[in-house]
């Protein structure tokens, strides 16, 4: 079986600054129609990057200094508004593997656990100080190391909070459920001709 563990993601960084950025503003509406997510990364933020013509607005996400950037740092209750799945979706597809902010809506927190893309909170002013390094210098490696619960940039280090079944379950590579059911297909099976209302549907 793959590894698919997380205790360590480290990489560039990349701010997005705001609060109650919600899911409509992360991935409109209108891409929701895709038959799968494969290309939902470059369609990440598409009305705060580009105005009614096509032509680029000031956004982080259009900025070359912070392409490959891999950890996103963000502001209060991110990923608000309605629980579409196809929001960090289309983060993790844009190549984001950890997310950084102040706070974040219950359901889209949740919808990232299951992509294996950690979501972990510092406080606002750790937060702001974060930010203001990554884009003094979009270079400087940032580092989520869930073994030690810190965050690591520079000379900081500073403890993120995050639901200790969520960190673990990260840790151990065990927050992808499917995985670990088509890693375990023999017990599924044996398990499921245990259980009497299963057996009685395949046998009918």
């Amino acid at each position: 079986m793959e590894d698919l563990s997380r205790k360590q993601i480290k990489g560039s960084g990349i701010a997005v600054r705001g609060n109650e950025i919600d899911t409509d503003r992360i991935i409109p509406a209108r891409f929701l129609k895709c038959v799968t997510f494969d290309g939902l990364g470059e369609s990440v933020f598409y009305d705060e990057r580009f105005d009614a013509t096509g032509a680029e607005r000031p956004h982080p996400f259009n900025e070359d200094r912070f392409k490959g950037a891999r950890l996103l740092v963000v502001n209060k209750n991110f990923g608000c508004g309605s629980s579409r799945e196809h929001a960090p979706q289309a983060i993790m597809r844009r190549g984001i593997r950890a997310i950084i902010g102040e706070s974040f809506a219950e359901i889209f927190a949740g919808n990232c656990q299951v992509l294996g893309v950690p979501a972990v909170c510092l406080g606002a002013a750790q937060i702001k100080d974060l930010m203001q390094a990554i884009e003094t210098d979009p270079r400087l490696e940032v580092e989520l190391d869930l073994e030690a619960k810190v965050v690591r940039y520079g000379a900081h280090a500073p403890g993120f909070e995050l639901d200790e079944a969520i960190r673990t379950s990260l840790v151990a590579g065990k927050w992808d459920s499917t995985a670990i059911l088509m890693a375990n297909e023999a017990a599924v099976r044996e398990r499921a001709q245990s259980i009497p209302y299963l057996t009685a549907f395949q046998n009918a």
